[in-house]
């Protein structure tokens, strides 16, 4: 099984012996920025999401007329509602459940609030960063911030599109037999922004016409959804590898 402590002693290991020829990544400038702001994002949003189920727990087992009279509130709304409550004396289970609520649906307005100034230095920061990459069809600040933070501050150590492409996980394996040409998923590389291409793919299967084109295309060549979703993940990195060539933000080595 992958093991860091015996891959991080064969890294030093190869440095050490001279074989390591390419640059460590580098994330100290604008990618750097971008990484920090996602960190706090990631645990933003994974504390609201458990905020709001936890609100929702406690409705199933409130009292029938506090359940009755919130459960159907759209999520918003059962915030703004659950911030107004007065709970009283907790002398009752539905003054504690009040009480519980509210102080939920505070944490979640906060967190709400949080997510947002988060969201609009990311725009902007992605947006100076790479112009065109925010550009592309499916590429929002999250997806911009996930690929520009998997090539990093130095990204002229991929010296290729296919480098960059198996730097995301997006370069399909060989799993041919026979007279059967196929590829099997690649379950290496940077997994979030091998997701960040799966969100642009996604994306383009709904809204843009070309690539549900080539869905339909290639289902009638015999491949599955998720071979065809692989193969648009393929292309999806060398677009978006052309992109930042395009902006300045990803040079080739020299």
């Amino acid at each position: 099984g992958k093991s860091d402590p015996v891959d991080a002693e064969a890294a030093a290991r190869a440095v050490l012996a001279g074989e390591a020829s390419s640059p460590a990544k580098s994330d100290h400038a604008s990618v750097g920025m971008l990484r920090s702001l996602r960190v706090a994002r990631r645990s933003a949003m994974k504390m609201r999401t458990q905020v709001w189920q936890q609100m929702q727990a406690l409705l199933v087992s409130a009292p029938a007329e506090l359940r009755e009279r919130l459960r159907s509130l759209p999520p918003d709304h059962l915030v703004a509602v659950s911030t107004g409550l007065r709970p009283g004396p907790v002398t009752s289970p539905a003054a504690a459940t009040k009480l519980a609520l509210r102080g939920l649906a505070v944490r979640h307005q906060l967190l709400s609030g949080e997510l947002q100034r988060l969201d609009l230095e990311l725009a902007r920061l992605t947006q100076e960063v790479a112009p065109a990459l925010c550009a592309l069809i499916g590429v929002g600040p999250d997806v911009a911030g996930a690929l520009l933070v998997a090539a990093g501050d130095n990204p002229a150590r991929l010296t290729s599109e296919a480098s960059f492409a198996n730097l995301c996980g997006a370069a399909p394996l060989p799993a041919s037999s026979g007279k059967t040409n196929r590829h099997r998923l690649n379950r290496g590389g940077d997994r979030l922004a091998n997701n960040a291409l799966w969100h642009i793919v996604i994306t383009r299967l709904r809204w843009h016409q070309p690539t549900r084109s080539y869905m339909a295309r290639r289902t009638t060549e015999g491949l599955s959804k998720r071979e065809i979703i692989r193969c648009l993940k393929r292309y999806v990195a060398r677009e978006v590898y052309r992109c930042l060539l395009t902006t300045g933000a990803l040079a080739p080595a020299t």
